[in-house]
C-alpha cells in the first residue's frame, strides 16, 4: 500500500484538475451564449441583404462576385474550420476524418482556418495551401478568405455543426449551394413590398457592379457565419470535454481520499499493532 503524503499529494494535484476544468466549463458556457448572438444576427442581415440581391440579380448562378471576364481555377477548393487549439474533444479529429474521405491531391487545394487543424492536416502528412488562424475576437475579416474562394470554379467547406450543447456534428457544403439554400430560406421569410428594379433605381456604376458588389457581401456573410457556427460547435465540445473530465476528476479525488483515510487507518493501526507487540514483550520480561 502507498503511502498516505504521496495519496495526499496526488489527491491534491487532482483537486487542481478539478479547479481548472470547472473554470474551462465556466467560460465556455458564457462564451457559447454571446456567439449564439452573433450567429442570430448574422442571420437576420443575410436576409436583408439577400432581399435586395434577388431582385437586381443578373444570373441564375451565383458567381461570388467575378467579373465576366475572370476565369476561376479549374479546381475545387477544400476549406476546413477548425479549433485555435486542444481541449476541444475529438471534434477536430473528426472533421479531419470527413475531409480524407472527400481529398483528392490532384483535384483539391486545402484552405485551413486553425491551428490545431494545421497539426492534425500534418499528421495526416498533407500540407496545406492556404493556412489561417482562427480570430480570437468577435470582428472577423473574412476578405483575405474571399480573395482565395473567389478564385476557384468550386469550393465546399467542412466545418462543425452546434445541433445541442451535447451534440454536435461535422458538416461539408458546396458553398455555391448552401448560398442559394440560405436564400431559398431568405425569400420565405422577406416580403417584396418594394420592387427594386433599373425602372424604379438608378445602379451605378451598372447593375452587373451593384450584383457583383452584393455577391461580395452574402459571401462574407456566408463564410463569417460558417466560423461562428464553428466556433459555437468548438466552445459547445469543450463544454463536453471539460464536463466530462470535472466528473472524472471529482470521481478520482474522491477515490484517492478514501485511499488517503485507509492508508492512515492502516499506518495507525500498524503503529498500534507495533506498540501492543512492544508492551507485551515488556511485560512479558518483567514477569
Amino acid at each position: 500500500m502507498r503511502r498516505p503524503l504521496e495519496i495526499k499529494a496526488e489527491e491534491a494535484s487532482v483537486r487542481s484538475v478539478v479547479s481548472l476544468t470547472s473554470a474551462l466549463e465556466s467560460l465556455s458556457s458564457m462564451q457559447i451564449a454571446k456567439t449564439k448572438n452573433k450567429v442570430l444576427i448574422s442571420n437576420q442581415f443575410f436576409d436583408e441583404v439577400w432581399n435586395i440581391y434577388k431582385q437586381i440579380r443578373v444570373d441564375v448562378l451565383f458567381n461570388f462576385g467575378r467579373t465576366p471576364d475572370e476565369t476561376p481555377i479549374d479546381k475545387e477548393l477544400l476549406i476546413l474550420i477548425t479549433a485555435k487549439g486542444g481541449l476541444s474533444g475529438d471534434i477536430d479529429q473528426r472533421l479531419i476524418k470527413q475531409f480524407l474521405l472527400r481529398y483528392d491531391e490532384s483535384n483539391n487545394d486545402v484552405l485551413v482556418i486553425g491551428h490545431h487543424g494545421a497539426l492534425k492536416l500534418k499528421q495526416a502528412h498533407i500540407d496545406a495551401t492556404y493556412y489561417f488562424d482562427l480570430p480570437e475576437h468577435d470582428y472577423i475579416n473574412v476578405d483575405p478568405l474571399m480573395d482565395i474562394i473567389k478564385r476557384y470554379a468550386k469550393s465546399r467547406i467542412f466545418y462543425q455543426d452546434y445541433v445541442s450543447l451535447s451534440q454536435q456534428q461535422i458538416r461539408d457544403v458546396d458553398l455555391s449551394e448552401v448560398v442559394s439554400s440560405k436564400g431559398r430560406v431568405a425569400d420565405l421569410d422577406t416580403l417584396d413590398d418594394n420592387k427594386i428594379t433599373e425602372k424604379t433605381y438608378i445602379f451605378e456604376p451598372s447593375s452587373y457592379a451593384v450584383a457583383a458588389y452584393l455577391e461580395n457581401s452574402i459571401l462574407r456573410l456566408t463564410i463569417s457565419q460558417f466560423i461562428y457556427d464553428s466556433r459555437l460547435a468548438q466552445v459547445a465540445s469543450r463544454f463536453k470535454a471539460m464536463s466530462a473530465a470535472k466528473e472524472r476528476s471529482v470521481d478520482t479525488a474522491n477515490e484517492l481520499h478514501t485511499e488517503y483515510n485507509r492508508a492512515k487507518r492502516s499506518q495507525v493501526d500498524t503503529r498500534l499493532k507495533e506498540s501492543l507487540a512492544g508492551l507485551k514483550k515488556i511485560r512479558a520480561g518483567g514477569d
